[in-house]
């Protein structure tokens, strides 16, 4: 039986935990070979950044240490070792047409989407913030263009009204984690299919910037909550001014059957032990976790 050689790109958690769960497979005796590992050492724009350099050491794999967006040497290097297939998870470059072409079988990428909704950037955090009930796990052949490539693996990942960018963060670990096993044995048998994306139904999303993680008491109590489950933990946190400064806010909860539509957002409801009740343009919401030193008092503004 030929034995599947696969390089292994990526420098996030899930990049991380992807490249351990095929380690074991290997393991299993599952006729695949982690025949190289490309990541980096630091990296100024992941939240979530993680080396995979220790687990390169560890299993005693050749390791590329990529520098900015130096595809030329990663060209050279992938031809040295000559891949099967390269698995690219959590990877912040789009990889040029040269790289694209040296394994026999292609590059699959990964994106936390159901394919073709919702291509770019921030995925999990742009479902969290707008409220969405569902999102997926897109396993596709990489091309030139972000996100577009035919699909390999695909599956829906609900997301509950309590989930926040930690949670929903698990799930789609542990969904991918399960596609992965199933999809590296159909490359490895040749049994694989290829689904072309749909030309109809797609969108792009924008990348963030630190603006859009502003609270503005304005919005409805649900726009605020979505907006701090969105981006806490491993992301960099919603946050409001307070005496020119960002006061960052971790988690917070709806308040039901109250409201004042009398009084303007911002206006401090109730302060209770550590937690904050805060009118909003629409409803009220509970600070659960965040980053006042000093509480404010009832009638204050945020």
């Amino acid at each position: 039986m030929n034995v599947l050689k696969i390089v292994y790109m990526g420098c996030v958690q899930f990049s991380y935990e992807g490249l351990r769960y095929l380690l074991e497979l290997q393991r299993e005796n599952v006729s695949i070979e982690i025949i190289g590992i490309v990541t980096r050492e630091v990296s100024d724009f992941n939240s979530d950044f993680k080396s995979l350099r220790e687990l390169a050491e560890q299993f005693s794999i050749p390791c590329f240490i990529a520098k900015g967006n130096d595809q030329d040497s990663l060209a050279k290097w992938l031809k040295n070792i000559q891949p099967d297939v390269v698995y690219c998870f959590g990877w912040s470059y789009l990889l040029k047409k040269e790289v694209l072409k040296i394994p026999r079988m292609g590059v699959v990428g990964y994106h936390p989407s159901l394919l073709p909704a919702n291509r770019g950037r921030h995925p999990l955090i742009w479902a969290l913030v707008l409220g969405l009930s569902e999102t997926g796990s897109t396993f596709f052949f990489m091309d030139e263009q972000a996100d577009r490539g035919d699909i390999l693996s695909q599956r829906r990942i609900e997301i509950s009204d309590t989930d926040d960018a930690a949670s929903l963060y698990q799930k789609m670990t542990e969904t991918a984690l399960q596609q992965m096993k199933e999809l590296t044995l159909q490359l490895q048998q040749g049994t694989y299919s290829r689904i072309p994306q749909p030309v109809t139904g797609s969108n792009t999303w924008r990348k963030r910037g630190q603006e859009d993680g502003r609270i503005d008491w304005r919005m409805s109590n649900r726009s605020i909550y979505n907006l701090i489950r969105g981006l806490t933990r491993p992301y960099p946190g919603a946050h409001f001014k307070k005496d020119n400064k960002d006061i960052k806010v971790w988690k917070s909860e709806i308040i039901t059957n109250e409201n004042y539509p009398n009084l303007e957002p911002g206006k401090v409801i109730r302060v209770e032990n550590k937690s904050v009740v805060v009118k909003c343009g629409e409803g009220l919401i509970r600070l659960l976790d965040h980053e006042m030193t000093e509480l404010p008092k009832v009638g204050d503004y945020l």
